[in-house]
């Protein structure tokens, strides 16, 4: 055996298959790289020797490897490793899938939280930088061991110039069933998830959330009609109060401390930008 040989064995140690985290074409390991946890992702056996699963994985390797945000798992290089061949090096995800937790009972409320948060962010980050992508599962969702922080694994194998509308729907109809699983071992969870989870899993695109900000916007329990008729009422106040100002009836200031009516219409703009700024956030 080679120095080169020997050295390439003793950087990579402790590699352990993870059949529970298992792709559709991928194994995924974990082990250390000079002491270090990772993770490993790489062809299955049956795929390793065909051309077109191995362009598909340094493809995937491209797409993914400029991608940087919190709530998706991070890949750091595209090597060879020795008994597995050409892997994928991830960051390390030490924690419990979506499905372990569901299928072990340990499901708690924060886990649904950060399916309605976290998880959404990632979508949302996916669908601005046009990621084609498996469908999301609970098997893809990770929460890290210590702060239960959500990571998305097996994320993106094709960036695009556009996504289609297609593309988004599927989205938001595998967002819908994680989240409708989800809350089926979720006790007591808000009644208007559940009628988000039916949206979202419609049967006809046309009748889901057509973006990830209106589905944002519905779980944060707001829509875009509320928004709108409570700035109406509000204008509407506004208007009837500089009327009333302005009248025979209204207020009469005392001699030398006279307002114009300019001046009430600059507080009332005043007043109305920041309402409607403050409804907007």
């Amino acid at each position: 055996m080679s120095k080169d040989e020997q050295a390439t064995q003793q950087k990579w140690t402790e590699i352990e298959h993870l059949p529970e985290w298992d792709e559709e074409y991928y194994d995924v390991y974990t082990a250390k790289k000079h002491g270090k946890w990772l993770m490993l992702k790489t062809l299955k056996p049956a795929y390793k020797d065909d051309p077109r699963f191995q362009a598909m994985i340094e493809k995937e390797f491209d797409v993914r490897y400029n991608l940087a945000h919190p709530h998706i798992v991070m890949i750091n290089d595209f090597e060879d490793v020795p008994t597995l061949g050409r892997c994928i090096i991830t960051d390390d995800v030490y924690g419990l899938s979506l499905r372990k937790l569901i299928d072990t009972g340990k499901l708690e409320p924060m886990h649904l939280d950060k399916v309605c948060t976290q998880l959404v962010d990632a979508l949302d980050y996916i669908q601005r930088n046009h990621i084609v992508h498996f469908p999301v599962r609970p098997e893809t969702i990770i929460f890290t061991e210590n702060i239960g922080n959500l990571k998305l694994i097996d994320v993106g194998f094709d960036q695009r110039e556009s996504l289609t509308a297609a593309d988004a729907a599927d989205d938001i109809l595998c967002f819908g069933k994680v989240l409708a699983e989800t809350l089926e071992h979720t006790p007591g969870a808000p009644a208007y998830l559940h009628r988000i989870a039916e949206r979202c899993t419609a049967a006809s695109p046309a009748d889901r959330y057509q973006s990830i900000h209106e589905l944002r916007m519905a779980l944060a329990h707001r829509s875009n009609n509320r928004l709108y008729i409570a700035i109406i009422i509000f204008l509407l106040v506004m208007v009837c109060l500089l009327a009333w100002l302005q009248s025979p009836w209204g207020p009469r200031p005392e001699r030398g401390a006279g307002i114009s009516a300019a001046t009430v219409d600059t507080h009332i703009t005043t007043a109305t930008q920041t309402y409607v700024s403050s409804q907007c956030q």
